[in-house]
């Protein structure tokens, strides 16, 4: 029996009859053949860039895969049964080759029916483990990559609800995995359990910025499922899953072993629980075990934390990031505030980073002090560790490079972070002698790979830098014609031996392995164009100016059979957009768009369509700038209108379009604007919102990159909001939503309230309701109907 959908709708300008529960349908011909394709292989690869892992899963999720139990609790949306999120996308088969070879080799011993996930090579990269789900429980399984044999190791009682159950040994012959505990308690039907009295929550008069989270704790029978659910005990276990217990049941939220294998970093989740907060705010306490057991320090004990400042670069008190450092055998790092966490206080320095050597009987040491807030270090095989620091309000970043032997620092990065253009790119990294990813540093030498993204295109680059002087060397510059290189890593330096990946419009992005001084390169997959019927529609980057002199780009689709010569037909024209906040206008300016990605229709955008003969412009910048002490949603509206007006004058003065035919849509913020534009302004025919937000007041305590609460500007959250503007729009417009959404802000409510007021005052619109459907679409069954819905929307709307 078909699965019903559930569809409001008003009468649609004559374009729709009343109806509700309507069968699934699938999208016309055109748009099912993209839609309808086999996913190609993912592929994953050790540090050495010596053996590449093929693993394959279905092109969607079913609905029966997104009807399964499902306990929704701090945050965590998590299968009781199964005790493993229940949003975890699995693989179903897994092929292995060496890195030279020319063919896949298919893993013997396979699990049946598999649900793989969560895969990782050995330290000594010999082995691949991974877990399987059952219709019990989670296993482990290991796979020796010489005979390609894959074997069961643990039974399916691991613990997957907080993360991954499981942490290779630095042998490479066994695990620390959590386990659910052997006498776990019954879990309570919420349903079924009489309450005992009501729910009850205070506030103690201090001032907080919370946002709106999903998913949390609600009364006592969700925080006994809470504590049943995330308990696990911790045991060793060997490749012949031979068990030993190292610890007895707790709720251990994070497992890590320091660098040389003798210690165990566990955080472990402690009452009270809260009501208004996710579990990453809940009490823990951090705690260092030796390999036996024992304890050897609690390093850390943080309280609950329902009371945060307000702004992004606000942060608790106490100690935070708190983790092993990678270079050295057994030392923890982690940042203090010393600012108290406030950003609105003065202070010269923000932070100051501490590093505390086990066994931790000294007290831990000052290793630098940031003037902006901590972001992070990376560690280095050399004497050197990276120091980043960053502050949103200015949006600036800064990179240290600290010399461990003097303490003295340099400063190599100084911008503005949405500054692409002069990103300097990523370090290389190496293994060090303790299996941990450090900065290669040789001979003085270290190296960046950068996107190289640039006024005239994007030039993706090699640089070599001089650890003394800082000055760099520009080694390679790509320069394909007709095609994007990427860089993924540099497997030589003294060679030229590197590994990329290649792909156009029509070439689906393959990797390469590279000589940079012969400029010769080798195939290291061949994986075909699943989308072949656009393989020839045109596509370009198009670059055009904003009223008051913003640089905009989009990337511009026509259909394959468009004669653009001629201009003859004019066509309806599709917009898909997400705004984005800047502090300048040059960087609001600057394009991360290329003329040769592989063209890769998905739902998430209108690129379907160019079958159908739309012309489409797909991520157009829709910028909202607000320079110096302005805040870029004081002029929200005028922007997000000004933007859209230049990107339909763009395209129109290129002469492809009819201009009265022109539909906007977006997901999420898109979503949020599309409603406001068809409200605001009259240069649209239609529009397509999907899992968006329109009342504001529904999230006042901050949304998207507003750091304000709606008391401190109402006027703002109201002019933002379309639903305080219903009575203005008169324009069709297809809501659709998931009705599991799980984002902050993006309650399902959202669009059933937006609707229920856009019907009441007479507007044209149709609203959907997804079953099951989190914020992102999964299910077959959903998203060709929502294909088909849109498919319908944009032929009525444009067409008919």
């Amino acid at each position: 029996m078909k699965i019903k959908l559930t569809i409001c709708l008003l009468a649609f300008l004559n374009f729709y009859d009343a109806q509700e529960n309507i069968n699934y349908q699938k999208p016309s011909a055109e748009i099912l053949k993209l839609a309808d394709y086999e996913r190609p292989p993912s592929v994953l690869m050790n540090s050495k860039k010596d053996w590449v892992v093929f693993t394959y899963r279905p092109t969607y999720k079913t609905l029966e895969d997104l009807s399964q139990n499902e306990m929704k609790l701090g945050g965590l949306r998590i299968n009781p049964v199964t005790n493993i999120s229940s949003s975890m996308i699995y693989s179903n088969n897994l092929k292995i080759r060496k890195l030279h070879d020319k063919n896949e080799i298919q893993v013997k011993n396979l699990p049946s029916h598999s649900k793989i996930a969560y895969i990782s090579f050995s330290p000594d990269e010999k082995k691949l483990a991974f877990t399987n789900t059952t219709a019990k429980g989670v296993e482990l399984w290991v796979v020796d990559m010489e005979t390609a044999s894959a074997q069961k190791i643990t039974a399916d009682n691991l613990n997957a609800n907080l993360g991954m159950p499981y942490l290779w040994n630095n042998d490479s012959q066994s695990f620390l995995i959590r386990t659910l505990p052997q006498n776990r308690a019954a879990l309570i039907n919420a349903d079924e359990d009489l309450p005992t009295g009501p729910i009850v929550s205070t506030a103690d008069g201090k001032v907080s910025q919370n946002r709106t989270y999903q998913d949390l704790l609600k009364n006592p029978q969700d925080e006994k499922n809470f504590e049943t659910l995330t308990a696990s005990e911790i045991y060793n276990v060997n490749l012949t899953g031979n068990l030993k217990k190292l610890k007895d049941q707790d709720m251990y939220a994070g497992l890590s072993l320091s660098p040389d294998g003798k210690y165990l970093l566990a955080t472990i989740i402690k009452k009270p629980f809260s009501y208004i907060v996710p579990l990453s705010r809940f009490p823990s306490t951090t705690m260092v075990y030796d390999m036996n057991g024992n304890t050897v320090k609690t390093v850390n004990d943080v309280p609950l934390n329902e009371i945060m400042p307000k702004g992004f670069s606000s942060v608790r008190t106490g100690k935070r990031e708190m983790a092993w450092r990678s270079d050295a055998p057994a030392t923890l790092t982690y940042a203090e505030a010393l600012d108290g966490g406030d950003q609105s206080k003065t202070a010269e320095y923000r932070d100051e980073i501490f590093i505390w050597e086990a066994p931790f009987t000294a007290a831990p040491k000052s290793f630098f002090k940031t003037k902006q807030r901590y972001k992070d270090v990376v560690w280095t095989n050399d004497h050197y560790a990276i120091v980043s620091e960053g502050w949103y309000d200015t949006r600036n970043t800064k990179s240290y490079l600290l010399d461990l032997n003097n303490g003295e620092s340099k400063v190599f990065d100084d911008r503005n972070y949405q500054d692409v253009y002069s990103d300097p790119g990523h370090f290389n990294t190496t293994k060090n002698q303790y299996g941990k990813s450090v900065v290669d540093m040789k001979g003085g030498k270290a190296y960046l790979i950068g996107d190289g993204f640039t006024k005239d295109g994007q030039h993706p680059f090699i640089d070599e830098m001089d650890i003394k002087s800082l000055k760099k060397k520009r080694l390679y510059t790509s320069d394909l014609k007709n095609a994007k290189e990427g860089i993924v890593d540099i497997l030589n330096p003294s060679r030229g031996e590197i590994l990329t990946t290649q792909q156009s419009p029509s070439q689906y992005p393959n990797y390469f392995k590279k000589n940079i001084k012969s400029n010769k390169a080798e195939a290291v997959t061949n994986f075909a164009n699943p989308f072949e019927s656009i393989k020839d529609v045109y596509k370009e980057v198009i670059t055009y100016k904003r009223n008051d002199g913003v640089t905009l780009t989009g990337t511009l689709y026509l259909p394959a059979n468009y004669d653009r010569k001629a201009k003859k037909e004019k066509l309806p024209l599709l917009i898909w957009a997400y705004p984005r906040e800047y502090k300048d206008k040059d960087t609001a300016g600057q394009s991360t768009q290329n003329d040769n990605d592989f063209t890769f229709p998905t739902y998430g955008s209108f690129v379907y369509w160019t079958a159908k003969g739309y012309a489409v412009l797909d991520n157009a910048a829709f910028p909202i700038v607000g320079e110096g002490k302005t805040e870029p949603n004081d002029t929200f509206i005028p922007q997000l209108v000004a933007n859209a007006a230049a990107a339909i004058d763009a395209v129109d003065h290129l002469g492809y379009i009819d201009r009265k035919k022109v539909a906007v849509g977006g997901h999420s913020y898109g979503a949020f604007m599309t409603a406001n534009l068809l409200t605001h302004s009259n240069l649209f025919a239609c529009g397509i919102a999907r899992s968006g937000a329109y009342n504001r007041t529904l999230t006042p305590f901050g949304f998207q990159s507003e750091q304000r609460n709606y008391w401190d500007v109402p006027e703002i959250y109201n002019t933002m909001s379309p639903f305080m503007h219903a009575d203005k729009m008169k324009t069709p417009l297809l809501l659709i939503h998931g009705d599991a959404d799980n984002n902050p802000g993006t309650f399902t409510l959202q669009t059933e309230r937006y609707f229920q007021a856009l019907k009441n005052l007479g507007a044209p619109v149709k609203m959907v309701l997804l079953p099951k459907e989190a914020h992102s679409y999964q299910a077959k069954e959903n998203i060709l109907h929502v294909l088909w819905e849109q498919d319908q929307f944009l032929e009525k709307c444009l067409k008919k």
